[in-house]
């Protein structure tokens, strides 16, 4: 088709057409960081919170929220790395992945769940919010199942760090 092909796995990611854009939204503390909001061709079948690597809300992260809203689902992509430094867009190089894993230690896990639960109020119109990280972001996936956020599933790629927080139990599948 003309806007781009829609594939059935969402690991597979269309590179033609880009359905979502950049947004601010604000977090209860106060906190403005931008998000990539994603919203499907037709009624949505709920939603999917899709959390970043290291690498920050980069391409990548971005085709990944485009491909669940090009399957049905209102998707967004809060910019985690935001409270650090504004915009943070890496590759994949070992000196890029040592800035990530920076940034990542300067964050701290309440204040990373506030941004997250600040995108879920963004998308939960659509009804049943999942989640969805990978590798860092698959630590806060976990992180976020057992939390209080009241995620309707929440899947983790492989999550680094996972080992150490073992001992809280998710609340969803």
């Amino acid at each position: 088709p003309e806007r781009g092909v829609i594939l059935s796995a969402p690991f597979l990611f269309p590179r033609r057409h880009l359905m979502g854009e950049f947004t601010t939204i604000m977090a209860r503390d106060g906190h403005e960081f931008r998000a990539w909001l994603a919203a499907p061709p037709g009624v949505a079948r709920g939603a999917v919170v899709v959390i970043q690597e290291i690498f920050g809300v980069n391409s990548h992260i971005r085709a990944v929220t485009d491909s669940y809203a090009a399957e049905g689902y209102v998707a967004i992509a809060p910019s985690l790395f935001d409270r650090v430094r504004r915009g943070i867009e890496l590759g994949y190089s070992p000196p890029e992945r040592d800035v990530g894993r920076g940034y990542v230690m300067q964050l701290k896990p309440e204040q990373t769940m506030k941004d997250i639960a600040a995108a879920m109020a963004v998308v939960k119109h659509a009804g049943r919010v999942g989640m969805v990280g990978y590798c860092w972001g698959g630590r806060i996936a976990y992180m976020a199942a057992a939390s209080d956020l009241r995620l309707a599933c929440a899947v983790v790629y492989y999550g680094g760090g996972i080992t150490q927080i073992l001992d809280r139990k998710p609340k969803c599948p």
